[in-house]
């Protein structure tokens, strides 16, 4: 390994994990510190991005909402935060993964600081909007964290490096959950701000210590036109559709899990946020399960499965609403989280398999060997950003569809209906591309992964 002194010491020249004694040297120490902060300043962005599912919860009588404007404000996040993940995933080619770390970070201030100057009774419903729109840079930081993960790790580790850097940045949804829980049960719902200021500081500390502790890495820097190419692969966007499913579900569940149990089941804030928690923390640790249960047995087969149980999982819900059981709809909805975080790490397991195996088959007809390899990482590295920008818009269409059901029948099961439709699009589709026998269109080589 060699740095570059003019760039500063935190540039990193030669970088090749896939060398066995590369990483146990040297490799394997630098991805995990870089990995271990990556995922502190992740879970800070997804907390920020995630804010307005507690904040709505704060929001009694006094703020003159309904039901369908408490919508708008987690749904509004949701959009911002998927539109941004595509420039952030440029952001880790043009400027570095460490010093995008630093600056991805520090933004977090703006909003966090403005929603808690504004955050009152009286306060326009635009504005709130306003301060909504502005915390969704949060969901922009998974992307570059992503990207930039992606390049420290050789392929066979890549599961479960990529499933705990995204699991351990979606716990933030919980952990910001749990804050607001916490403050409802001590200092009552009419205190919002304090849920701001136990923030503000952990911002700072993110940011610091992605400037004392990460690396940039040259071998991807300047490695902007990635997006171009990839946009080009059919499986780009096979995967971003899965992965609509899988973290658009999760996202798009995290900010309404409690909306919906408030309106559908009469239940109190502090009720509402003593259940909301339970399902981002479970779908986040389950992430790196799906990410490790993909390295041994395939990403599609795991992807597969994953999707046949959140059908099944969502008619569940659909009964449990209709029966007008909290306890069954509880724990289905819980279930249903559970399972979009295996299938989160499943298919980001699958991405730079794809492209793995496509650089195999051309080293196989006689391309160059490290050309292939490095190929195979910047593709991998763009369709992660692309995917993950199309798949935060699933959580808008999420909270958009339970807007207008709840709208026109009062209730969440016309919603549920239509993500019981998708999934099973998703579960025909995973076995079409890549389960069943390998047909003319498909190589050989990329089927199964």
């Amino acid at each position: 390994m060699t740095t570059t002194a003019h760039r500063g010491a935190r540039w990193i020249e030669r970088w090749e994990p896939e060398d066995e004694g590369f990483w146990a040297a040297t490799g394997k120490k630098i991805a995990s510190r870089n990995l271990w902060f990556s995922v502190f300043a992740e879970h800070i962005g997804f907390s920020i991005w995630t804010l307005w599912s507690v904040v709505v919860l704060f929001m009694g009588p006094a703020y003159g909402f309904s039901a369908a404007d408490k919508f708008l404000l987690v749904s509004t996040p949701t959009l911002v935060g998927a539109l941004m993940r595509l420039p952030y995933t440029f952001a880790v080619a043009r400027f570095g993964g460490r010093n995008w770390t630093v600056v991805s970070a520090a933004l977090l201030l703006i909003p966090t600081v403005l929603t808690a100057i504004v955050l009152h009774p009286g306060t326009s419903l635009g504005t709130f909007v306003v301060m909504a729109a502005l915390g969704g840079v949060g969901g922009g930081n998974f992307a570059s964290s992503m990207t930039n993960i992606n390049t420290f790790y050789p392929e066979r580790l890549k599961g479960w490096a990529l499933g705990l850097n995204a699991g351990g940045g979606n716990l933030g949804v919980a952990v910001i959950q749990l804050v607001g829980l916490l403050v409802i049960a001590v200092a009552g719902a009419t205190q919002p701000r304090l849920v701001l200021y136990i923030y503000i500081p952990l911002i700072v500390i993110a940011a610091g210590c992605a400037a004392l502790f990460m690396d940039n890495l040259a071998t991807v820097r300047g490695d902007t036109k990635a997006m171009r190419e990839v946009v080009r692969h059919g499986h780009t966007w096979v995967m971003s559709l899965l992965y609509v499913g899988t973290f658009g579900s999760f996202i798009g569940y995290s900010f309404a899990f409690g909306l919906v149990l408030q309106n559908q089941f009469g239940r109190t804030p502090l009720q509402a946020a003593a259940v909301t928690f339970l399902g981002p923390l479970l779908g986040s640790l389950s992430r790196p399960l799906g990410g490790r249960l993909s390295d041994r047995i395939g990403g599609g087969r795991v992807t597969f499965v994953t999707f046949a149980a959140m059908a099944v999982a969502t008619a569940v819900l659909i009964l449990a609403s209709s029966a007008r059981s909290l306890a069954l709809f509880t724990v289905a909805f819980i279930v249903l989280f559970i399972l979009t975080g295996v299938g989160n790490g499943s298919t980001y397991k699958m991405i730079p398999a794809i492209f793995r195996a496509k650089a195999r088959a051309a080293i196989d007809e006689g391309a160059d060997e490290t050309a292939e390899l490095l190929k195979a990482r910047r593709l991998s590295g763009a369709l992660i950003g692309l995917a993950g920008a199309i798949g935060a818009l699933g959580g808008l269409f999420i909270n958009l569809a339970f807007r207008q059901s709840f709208a026109d029948a009062h209730s969440g099961v016309p919603a549920f209906v239509a993500f019981l439709v998708f999934y099973a699009v998703c579960v025909a589709v995973t076995w079409a591309v890549y389960l069943r026998k390998p047909v003319a269109q498909v190589k050989p080589a990329l089927a199964g992964v």
